[in-house]
């Protein structure tokens, strides 16, 4: 399975990564495989305004490319968000008083396919662990879109957050099977049908699948299993993954002039995903040549969302826009008043509509101004609104 295109993606959606708190690790043990990579990209998704906003969004095709789910088979997508719905998460852990909180509360309190958007809400309880970035773990979700086994998933889950430790310490078959959502099935209370049938295949499936490498132990009364201890190790195969939200564009001679410039780590990262490093770098030498500017930053902003250029003769006379100039900036008025995840959607659907390998390069270098795919952009956007380009003469063939 192909990773996924996250330079098809902006915002939240291009980490490769979501902070999962222990307590949503610890509950989730009963969710199906699709559900449980359902809630880490909507946790992805919502991370930033957790706290701050009551609903989120998602544009409905990019949640199903980001959980590696390839159908049009919205009822399947409808059962899953009615499944995190119904599942109770719960909660007994020390707060920052050291006091004992116990919590309960449903995964989702609410969701709804609308328009080919999916809007979702956590209660505000659960949102504050959910956010709480003191205890969490880093779960990859490149890596995840590969498991075929919600077990597995699970295990990888609950082992990865222990990966500075190298052991998640001594569980009781009690607590694992709950981790892995067995309780309550009488087949799973023994152990050799547990071993066979859900720890060796999961094991296996994790070894091979994930950046981590796990070995099971156990430790008996008598005859009888009591306790699973899993040790922990990285996978030198697969180690190299890129864990960390944007690590390539670090490596960029553009994304060092950003920070000698005092851009943050944060906002040039965002910076280069959304514009390409040719027109930072372009907007980067013109902020230089200007004079008494007062924040070198603040005026880069500007020039990069205004796209400011430079003007070659002050008392030039005013050229009449052209046609195609004309065109792009409907184009790009079009853009801006659609969401942050309907533009992905927009992104991902016309790169899938590109057969030339030299024009998806050309279409990810330069996004929707794309020098080789201008027409094509052209036709997209006025098969998306059919009167964007009102009033113009036909773009020319040749």
């Amino acid at each position: 399975m192909n990773d996924i295109p996250r330079d098809q993606l902006t915002g939240a959606l291009r980490r490769g990564a979501v902070k999962k708190h222990v307590a949503a690790i610890h509950v989730s043990g009963k969710l199906s495989l699709l559900q449980r990579k359902l809630s880490n990209v909507l946790l992805l998704n919502a991370y930033d305004t957790l706290t701050s906003q009551s609903k989120h969004s998602i544009d409905a095709r990019t949640l199903c490319m980001m959980i590696g789910y390839n159908s049009n088979d919205m009822e399947t997508l409808k059962a899953s968000l009615r499944g995190l719905a119904e599942t109770v998460a719960e909660w007994d852990m020390l707060d920052e008083k050291g006091q004992q909180e116990w919590g309960v509360s449903s995964l989702l309190s609410y969701a709804k396919l609308k328009g080919g958007v999916c809007e979702y809400s956590y209660s505000h309880a659960l949102a504050e662990k959910l956010h709480d970035p003191k205890v969490f773990a880093l779960i990859n979700l490149n890596i995840q879109r590969k498991f075929t086994s919600g077990h597995a998933l699970a295990l990888y889950e609950n082992c990865y957050r222990f990966i500075r430790t190298g052991s998640t310490g001594w569980w009781s078959m009690e607590l694992f099977r709950r981790l892995m959502g067995l309780d309550g099935s009488s087949y799973y209370e023994s152990y050799k049908h547990l071993n066979a049938k859900v720890i060796k295949p999961a094991v296996a499936e994790v070894n091979k699948t994930s950046n981590i490498l796990i070995e099971p132990e156990t430790r008996k009364q008598g005859r009888v299993v009591t306790d699973i201890r899993f040790r922990i190790k990285e996978n030198p195969q697969l180690a190299i993954l890129d864990i960390d939200d944007g690590e390539g564009m670090r490596h960029g001679p553009v994304y060092a002039r950003l920070r000698e410039l005092g851009v943050s780590d944060r906002l040039a990262r965002q910076w280069l995903g959304a514009y390409g490093e040719e027109q930072v770098m372009a907007k980067l030498d013109y902020v230089r040549q200007r004079k008494d500017v007062k924040s070198m930053v603040g005026y880069l902003t500007a020039a990069l969302k205004e796209d400011y250029k430079e003007v070659e003769e002050v008392a030039a006379p005013v050229v009449p826009r052209s046609e195609r100039a004309e065109r792009l900036r409907r184009v790009q008025a079009a853009i801006e008043a659609r969401t942050p995840t309907q533009r992905d959607a927009d992104k991902r659907l016309f790169a899938s509509q590109l057969e030339d390998d030299v024009a998806r390069g050309d279409f990810e270098r330069f996004g929707w101004v794309s020098p080789l795919n201008i027409r094509a952009i052209f036709a997209f956007w006025e098969d998306m609104d059919p009167e964007i380009f009102e009033g113009l003469e036909a773009e020319p063939v040749s």
